[in-house]
């Protein structure tokens, strides 16, 4: 069993590296917005404590399955110590059922994530992105936080930063493949 995660700032093409990984490696997709936009939908708001059990409650069987291994994408903010938290715990219910675990940092310029926040495919994906202007307004908010890593920082041993800023989707995905074999 593998479990990657992928991490990065708003739009920087988590999901779609992620999507393209999936393709390449059977890996399955479980992208942060499945929950966030399943529980707005249903509660008519965004409630985190849902968010959170769901997602648990995923990792918990999806790490008991005889499944190849899970993508899980989320924006970590450094300056949160609750977000490596969070991201430690997750980690924990992989490993704690044999599997290994795979951190990658996705960075992109600023300009090029406010133009992905437009693409046909995460719109598509992500129906709480298809108001454009306030998913675009939430990048803007990210400058409050802290969405790259310093070196060190994440405490993984299996870490790969890769800056997509000008790099597809695909060639990400190849580079995360060759790079943890899987």
């Amino acid at each position: 069993m593998k479990l990657v995660i992928i991490i990065g700032g708003g739009a920087s093409g988590k999901m779609t590296v992620g999507q393209e990984l999936c393709r390449i490696t059977g890996l399955r997709l479980f992208h942060n917005h499945m929950t966030i936009d399943l529980v707005t939908q249903v509660f008519g708001r965004y409630d985190s404590e849902t968010i959170l059990a769901l997602r648990r409650t995923v990792f918990e069987n999806f790490a008991k399955s005889d499944n190849y291994g899970l993508v899980f994408t989320y924006i970590w903010d450094f300056s949160s110590a609750k977000d490596g938290e969070y991201i430690r715990g997750v980690s924990r219910i992989f490993e704690e059922a044999g599997a290994e675990v795979y951190l990658v940092e996705l960075v992109a310029d600023f300009e090029e994530r406010l133009r992905r926040n437009r693409t046909e495919n995460r719109l598509l994906n992500k129906p709480g992105k298809r108001d454009v202007d306030f998913s675009e307004a939430l990048i803007y908010d990210e400058k409050t936080c802290r969405i790259e890593s310093l070196p060190g920082e994440t405490g993984f041993e299996n870490y790969l930063r890769i800056d997509n800023t000008n790099l597809p989707a695909s060639e990400a995905a190849r580079q995360i493949k060759e790079y943890f074999g899987l």
